[in-house]
């Protein structure tokens, strides 16, 4: 089972905190300021009127982006699903089959030596921060500590909670 992260939304306050941490934190090898051109956090918090909550890839154990990606570029690795940029060709194949909206294409732009920049498409979805040693990002800059990473142990954990609420809940009704 994949691990990924969930939001409260009790506690999300809608600061996009997350955004700015996930795109520093992608940066690179080299990292520059932020700029509109390179702020491309793998989360998109969402504001309505009466919620606000980050939107974060599930990553899905059967990945419909996975399944559907005809480069190959989307793959499983450590718990979560991850997109190899390097063969994705920025279809969007995967951005229209993602039933939670997790995926976007957004155009990267980089400079070669003699000066003249480079567009491409590409994928770009929550990787878990993989390769961050302390995890994601957004987790750990959150103020209200809306996010939490979910591991399988932790939804076992969860299952056999609802289980025992059930079964307690029940257990007056047959005595009656």
């Amino acid at each position: 089972m994949n691990q990924f992260v969930i939001a409260d939304m009790q506690q999300c306050i809608g600061c996009r905190t997350c955004e700015i941490a996930c795109a520093m934190a992608h940066l690179g090898e080299n990292p520059q300021p932020l700029t509109p051109e390179n702020f491309n956090p793998r989360l998109k918090v969402m504001k309505t009127f009466s919620v606000s909550a980050p939107m974060l890839c599930r990553q899905c154990e059967n990945a419909p982006c996975l399944n559907a990606c005809p480069n190959e570029a989307i793959y499983n690795h450590n718990g979560s699903v991850q997109v190899m940029q390097s063969r994705c060709i920025g279809c969007k194949t995967c951005m229209v089959v993602c039933p939670y909206g997790a995926m976007e294409v957004v155009v990267n732009h980089t400079s070669s030596r003699d000066g003249s920049t480079h567009s491409r498409a590409q994928a770009n979805k929550c990787d878990l921060c993989d390769g961050r040693s302390a995890g994601p990002a957004c987790i750990e800059v959150c103020p209200t500590a809306a996010l939490k990473l979910i591991k399988p142990a932790d939804l076992q954990a969860m299952q056999r909670e609802k289980q025992l609420r059930a079964a307690l809940g029940s257990a007056p009704n047959l005595l009656q």
